[in-house]
């Protein structure tokens, strides 16, 4: 048994430094990369959702939207798609993460001389890329479908940005639920009862001035709305930019402040 593996957690935290930090955070991103080479069904929710999502609401849907224009409907749907995408994925780095913790890959960790910290934020890293690739998938798909950017690149990567700077502060609570129940089937349950109510509870598929006031109540302050609002002025260069794109960030913010602590917490609880 080596001497750092008699280290505490916490004093290890403390000697290892930021630059050590970081090159655990590559280390362990390349790991979470390899796991999905080996596992290339794992990549089959950021590959296939974005075009499932595509095609049954522009083609099931669309008929019934704006008086059956499918052409308009898809200028409206897809920003807000592309808005949701980053939250969606994210949601499911708390089932891994119970995975890992049920499967003994955290008790290997807990045996290395490593930051703890890099542990969590390796994940965001490899989600990250794989919620890249997703919008990537996304708007190849629109574009073939007759999708038109009105505005220029700067204003999509604009919007391919907020998504992933929102969908990153979920992952924060993702891992937390990953963490604090018992089973990964449990973790997908919950993440399901949140993401169902937010999808479509906002304005990402259809207008909210077609909803009940009660409804409409609760889209003006759901941030999903803000994010698709956010996304459809960018990429149609129409509406106000600065003030959803504000509410976006500032969500953004105030999860990651509430919820990265706690999941760090709780990591290093279990650990």
């Amino acid at each position: 048994m080596t001497t750092a593996t008699l280290v505490p957690a916490r004093a290890e935290d403390s000697r290892i430094g930021l630059a050590g930090t970081m090159r655990h955070v590559g280390a362990l991103t390349r790991r979470n990369l390899m796991r999905i080479k080996a596992d290339p069904e794992s990549m089959f929710d950021a590959v296939l959702m974005p075009i499932i999502f595509t095609v049954l609401f522009v083609y099931v849907f669309g008929g019934a939207m704006f008086a059956g224009d499918q052409d308009a409907y898809k200028q409206y749907m897809i920003p807000g798609l592309l808005g949701q995408t980053g939250m969606t994925l994210a949601l499911a780095v708390g089932t891994g993460l119970n995975s890992d913790f049920q499967t003994g890959v955290m008790d290997r960790f807990r045996t290395l001389p490593i930051g703890r910290a890099s542990v969590l934020l390796s994940k965001i890293v490899a989600e990250a890329l794989r919620a890249l690739i997703s919008s990537a998938i996304l708007l190849t798909f629109a574009f073939l479908l007759g999708f038109e950017l009105k505005t220029g690149v700067p204003e999509l990567l604009a919007a391919v940005g907020l998504s992933m700077v929102f969908g990153m502060s979920i992952v924060w609570i993702s891992m937390l639920l990953g963490m604090s129940l018992k089973s990964a089937q449990a973790v997908q349950g919950v993440s399901m009862l949140v993401l169902m109510p937010l999808q479509f509870g906002s304005s990402i598929f259809a207008p909210t001035d077609t909803m009940p006031g009660w409804l409409q109540s609760f889209t003006k302050v759901n941030p999903l709305s803000a994010l698709a609002d956010a996304s459809r002025a960018l990429l149609n260069g129409q509406g106000a930019v600065a003030h959803p794109v504000m509410i976006v960030l500032i969500w953004s913010a105030a999860a990651t402040a509430i919820f990265a602590p706690l999941a760090v917490a709780r990591f290093r609880k279990r650990v």
